[in-house]
């Protein structure tokens, strides 16, 4: 399966193309307008998000009746504040003074460029609507073989939730009554006052997000090359996503001051000896992952996701013409974008984990999809 995205910040459309995806699988406009509307909500969105933008998704092709056809899946979604045309003059001015932590300066540098604007446009964040398109499609497809992703606020800036879930529909349930989709309603005031509080001093914040992967089976990803792995190919999707600056699985960087003896997850027999349960683990340090094979138990990936790149009290910058100093642009922003952050991060781990999927059981329908891994249970069962 391949994805390509197209499409500017303030361009006409943002555009997403599935390639390879399977044939027959009912796939709901609806539900990724859900899913668009998800990542559009949050305390510290800005404007354009918040008022501007009501994000609605148009199927173009690959469907028929709702169905796939197997043929690419081309997907729209107009932009409302479009201010770039590809064959129309526009009246912008020409930016000269690059923002700190965003692609700016460097995108200037790699394309020899003066106007940053022709670099902001297509590296802005805007360009995330099209992945959740592709990855509602995928949590579609997911859905038929009982797996669910589900995301959830750890915290933002220094202020941290402690409560860790039971189980997935926990997060879910909890996740819907929240502003931030945090778990802990105590620690999501204290996190609401601290997003306000930047808002007043035109700062930003960021955060850190998990996110769960439900009914994953065991045997996706592979140790025979390392671009195979399950858990690289997590963390370089969920690195691509703009902000993101660090990912985790399982227990992550807290391993490193863990002994063996504490922090590996002890193998036992199972007493119902169900195919994808002959083995298990009494903990899940691993995050689901050995080896870079999924084990068949909780997926669990962590994204340190740092402050928005915009400030509205801008840092110091130069121009890139006079070389003079100067403020860098103030731009319409996020103050927090951390829950969008939770969605988008959703997507990619569906893209990751479907593309995982069809490479072990097969791509062309979903009936063969089904019968592959019907069979697949049935030879564990024998075997063990």
């Amino acid at each position: 399966m391949r994805i390509l995205t197209a499409g500017e910040s303030h361009g006409e459309y943002i555009i997403s193309v599935l390639e390879g995806f399977p044939k027959g699988v009912k796939i709901e406009q609806k539900v990724i307008n859900e899913e668009l509307a998800r990542r559009a909500s949050g305390v510290g969105r800005g404007k354009r998000m918040s008022s501007i933008e009501k994000d609605k998704v148009v199927i173009i092709s690959g469907l028929r009746n709702k169905v796939t056809l197997g043929s690419p899946i081309a997907m729209l979604v107009k932009n409302k504040d479009t201010k770039i045309f590809s064959q129309s003059q526009d009246e912008l001015p020409v930016i000269s003074v690059p923002r700190p932590a965003h692609a700016d300066l460097a995108g200037l540098l790699k394309y020899h460029d003066t106007d940053i604007r022709n670099i902001l446009e297509r590296a802005s964040a805007r360009e995330t609507v099209a992945r959740v398109c592709a990855g509602s499609a995928c949590k579609q497809f997911l859905h038929n073989f009982g797996m669910k992703i589900a995301s959830f606020t750890v915290s933002v800036a220094a202020v941290a939730s402690l409560k860790n879930p039971r189980n997935i529909s926990e997060i879910i349930k909890r996740a819907k009554k929240s502003k931030l989709n945090c778990l802990d309603a105590a620690k999501e005031m204290v996190m609401i006052q601290e997003i306000r509080k930047a808002q007043k001093k035109g700062d930003s914040l960021g955060g850190i997000i998990e996110v769960w992967i439900d009914g994953a089976p065991p045997g996706l990803g592979s140790f025979m090359h390392f671009d195979r792995r399950l858990d690289a190919k997590f963390a370089s999707y969920l690195m691509s996503i703009p902000a993101i600056k660090g990912v985790e699985v399982g227990l992550g960087f807290a391993y490193a001051k863990k002994r063996g003896s504490v922090s590996h997850d002890a193998i036992y027999c199972s007493t119902t000896h169900k195919a994808n349960k002959a083995f298990i683990r009494k903990t899940n340090n691993s995050g689901g992952i050995e080896g870079g094979i999924s084990t068949g138990e909780t997926i669990v990936l962590r994204l340190a996701m740092k402050p928005i790149a915009t400030l509205s009290k801008p840092l110091d910058s130069v121009n890139v013409t006079t070389k003079k100093k100067e403020k860098a642009p103030t731009v319409r922003s996020d103050t927090c974008a951390i829950v969008a952050c939770g969605i988008i991060a959703e997507s990619m781990s569906a893209i990751a984990i479907t593309e995982c999927f069809l490479d072990k059981f097969g791509c062309d329908t979903l009936d063969e999809i089904k019968l592959n891994y019907k069979n697949y249970f049935k030879l564990l069962e024998k075997k063990f």
